[in-house]
């Protein structure tokens, strides 16, 4: 009797229980979060005009869809637990794969759990009012005169028990880890099929003027603008240029996340045609759906509203013109289900490229196990952990007027990674090129799409953005690479202290 493939185990211990739609779910699940919901507000004021809001959202587009095709070559020549690590590794050296699963895990993925649990947080607080920043279990406790403190409120607490209650499930086994991301991607995914669709019938049947106003004058700069970088505003042609670039560090970071499937590639079935596939509709469907939503945006709220909608959230205002009264909560609903979505996706993959680290003796020894459900228990609770900490640190502001606000340390984070987190796509797309040359006979299932002119074009486009956010927005994307750098030292003290574990 045979076993249905689905339930094979494979050499490392993990069992192939990730189908394509499984898949899909995890890229589409881990790009859906909080920031389609948010960051157009910002990208207008960076930008300034209905028609440049959209061209933004185009090259984010160009470049997620760009950068999931090539992968899929990687992901099918190299169908590893892993993923990107495995591909810098294998193209460049250990070395390499090491700094970016050690950014991978100090901050991008682990911060980005952190900031969508209190955005799960945050937005529980519309549903029960005593969930509140400002309603503190442990008031700030102030570092002596430092701008840093650490507190815990109720929707602190929230998102801390949102990523332990994530964490626990995932070391339950991958079938319940698959059921939650593919019953709150379905979820979160018709939410904001319904936003689109209501939003695009109401702004055009009931509110056309809105539509006319922004559509019949797509080009023109307008109302209040950012200063992206050297006093330059989207006023002048270089500024809007500048502008455009700028915000896509806001696009970007809201369709980020579509390679976590990667990691996870030794656990799907058939990895080297489902990891391409799953790319491919996964990325395609949300880009779609975010294009869309900005439409609908569009057609619903003047362009100068979107500009300075409280706290951003323009989802929220138009949902409140579709549904007066109770828009807002509403969203509020729509959020927290795609945060807790989003989050279950980051979960379950970012522990697999811990795991490919400790295999080779770059990461906690504990890490490198899987427990009797077939995953990678250790991996998951030391992310778990790290993720919660992020939780609890906030950044410290004085005004003018000694009125004292807090944010959140992650955030600054994740800001200041953006930029290196751009320059490890460019490194691993490069290393196509690389590794044709190095491993011209390895089997490759499937080929990048347009190579070498598309994946070359990518590059080209990343690189000239990153170009941009150097020189003019510097004071956040160094310490990126500060961050980075601290992965040296540490790369050679694991590289003395422990020896990779025989391949099996």
């Amino acid at each position: 009797m045979t076993t249905p493939e689905s339930e094979h185990e494979t050499k490392e211990g993990f069992i192939r229980g990730l189908g394509l739609l499984d898949s899909t779910m995890i890229v589409a699940g881990s790009m859906i979060g909080s920031g389609i919901f948010i960051v157009s507000a910002d990208i207008a004021r960076q930008v300034g005009s209905p028609g440049w809001l959209l061209v933004v959202w185009l090259i984010t587009g160009a470049l997620t869809v760009v950068g999931a095709l090539s992968y899929g070559e990687l992901a099918a020549m190299m169908p590893k637990a892993g993923g990107q690590y495995v591909y810098l590794r294998e193209a460049y050296s250990p070395f390499w794969g090491f700094l970016y699963g050690w950014t991978l895990f100090l901050v991008i993925q682990t911060a980005t759990i952190a900031a969508v649990a209190v955005g799960f947080g945050r937005y529980s607080g519309i549903l029960f009012p005593w969930i509140s920043e400002t309603n503190y279990i442990i008031p700030p406790i102030r570092f002596g005169s430092s701008s840093y403190a650490i507190s815990l409120s109720t929707a602190q607490l929230v998102g801390v028990l949102m990523i332990f209650f994530l964490t626990w499930t995932n070391t339950r086994g991958l079938k319940l880890g698959k059921l939650i991301q593919n019953t709150f991607t379905f979820a979160k995914t018709g939410s904001l099929v319904a936003l689109i669709l209501l939003g695009l019938i109401v702004g055009l049947f009931w509110h056309p003027e809105i539509a006319a106003a922004n559509f019949g004058d797509l080009w023109t700069v307008r109302g209040t603008l950012q200063d992206v970088g050297g006093g330059l505003t989207a006023a002048v042609g270089f500024g809007l240029f500048v502008g455009i670039c700028v915000a896509q560090t806001n696009s970007l970071f809201s369709s980020d996340a579509w390679n976590n499937i990667t990691f996870t590639a030794g656990e799907v079935i058939d990895p080297k045609r489902n990891i391409p596939l799953s790319l491919a509709f996964g990325t395609g469907l949300v880009i779609t759906l975010y294009l869309l939503a900005n439409v609908a945006y569009l057609v619903t709220l003047k362009f100068e509203a979107i500009q300075t909608v409280p706290s951003d959230r323009v989802a929220s205002a138009t949902a409140e013109v579709i549904f007066p009264g109770i828009g807002a909560f509403i969203m509020a609903i729509a959020f927290v289900i795609s945060t807790f979505g989003c989050n279950n996706g980051l979960i379950l993959a970012g522990a697999r490229a811990s795991y490919a680290m400790a295999k080779d003796g770059l990461f906690f020894k504990r890490a490198s196990g899987l427990n009797k459900f077939h995953v990678p228990a250790w991996g998951l609770v030391i992310q778990g952990i790290w993720s919660a900490f992020y939780v609890l640190p906030r950044t410290v502001k004085v005004d003018d007027k000694g009125v004292v606000s807090y944010g959140n340390l992650y955030g600054d984070l994740l800001t200041y990674v953006i930029s290196a987190a751009l320059i490890f796509y460019i490194l691993t797309i490069v290393g196509i090129f690389v590794l044709r040359r190095k491993q011209p006979d390895a089997e490759r299932p499937y080929k990048a799409f347009g190579y070498p002119v598309i994946p070359a074009l990518y590059c080209v486009g990343a690189a000239v953005i990153l170009a941009v956010l150097f020189i003019y927005q510097t004071t956040v994307t160094w310490p990126g690479l500060l961050i980075v750098l601290t992965g040296v030292p540490v790369y050679f003290v694991w590289k003395r202290s422990a020896a990779p574990e025989p391949a099996s």
